[in-house]
């Protein structure tokens, strides 16, 4: 595989977390084109080596079928040639030099181990049917790379309207994995997980590590760290590998947020419990709304 660029997916919110993937992959020595794929129309200003994606027909269509933003994602399918990486993620290594021996679909994840967040209920049926050891065909849609298009945008569209992939692919509340995974296992495309025999390499999930010193230990150490889970947000061991790549004043906005995350999380945890099953079920009908409790205990 050749690589020629990086997709990622990213807004306002994430504008830290992107410059610190964005430097980390500098940091090997790679200097590709990122494409950002906006999560939503909330953008920044980007570094030099960095644009924007712009495919309003496809982003109209995702709001249009009250997808979740996530599944703009969708969209990197059409590359060839390129790395996606969400943004709560680090290059450990030059991904170019990682993956040039290899082709087709490559992941380095162990979502094997953990597959629950992969499917539905549908598609792991449909998954069974195919494989009996279906959990090694699936993978963490925050991290992959293809060296072909897989589909255009409007093959896109067209297979996740089909009435069988619509509860992954359009439905699902919670994020695009199930339908990503979907996509790409409908296709024949080779695929490779480098984590899986013969390569034999390390977890690229933060989660599995309890010291930072223990991701880079090793000849079959990751050549990229996700915080897939939240763990940013949570004081894990890993996490300064991840903030090292701010710069100071970019750590006290770092700070400043994390601490309004978690007061806001804080306060909705008291909120009535039937507010917050409301608030659950609320995505799967239409993701643009949710309520908000103004009790005398919501401050």
């Amino acid at each position: 595989m050749k690589l020629e660029s990086i997709v990622t997916l990213a807004n306002r919110n994430s504008r830290l977390m992107f410059l610190a993937m964005l430097r980390s992959l500098r940091a090997t020595g790679n200097q590709l084109p990122v494409a950002v794929i906006p999560y939503d129309e909330s953008r920044f200003d980007l570094p030099p080596g960095a644009e924007w994606v712009e495919h309003p027909p496809f982003y109209s269509w995702v709001k249009a079928r009250c997808a979740h933003p996530m599944m703009r994602k969708y969209l990197a399918l059409t590359f060839r040639n390129h790395h996606y990486l969400d943004t709560d993620a680090l290059f450990l290594k030059d991904p170019a030099k990682v993956l040039a021996p290899h082709s087709g679909f490559v992941v380095c994840c162990t979502e094997w181990n953990k597959p629950k967040w992969t499917v539905t209920r549908e598609t792991e049926s449909r998954f069974r049917q195919r494989w009996s050891t279906w959990q090694k065909e699936i993978f963490c849609a925050g991290q992959f790379a293809c060296d072909r298009q897989l589909y255009d945008a409007e093959g896109l569209m067209r297979f996740a309207e089909q009435p069988e992939n619509r509860g992954a692919c359009l439905e699902f509340s919670l994020h695009d994995q199930p339908g990503t995974n979907l996509m790409v296992l409908s296709t024949d495309v080779p695929r490779t997980n480098l984590t899986l025999p013969p390569h034999g390499m390390a977890s690229s999930w933060a989660g599995d590590y309890d010291d930072a010193g223990a991701v880079t230990r090793g000849t079959n150490s990751p050549y990229l760290l996700h915080y897939a889970g939240g763990l940013l947000d949570q004081d894990h061991a890993t996490n300064e590998l991840f903030l090292n790549f701010l710069s100071k004043d970019e750590r006290t906005e770092w700070d400043e947020q994390l601490r309004l995350r978690r007061l806001r999380q804080e306060k909705e945890a008291r909120w009535p419990l039937p507010v917050r099953i409301i608030n659950r079920l609320l995505p799967r009908l239409d993701k643009r709304f949710r309520v908000q409790w103004i009790g005398n205990n919501s401050s």
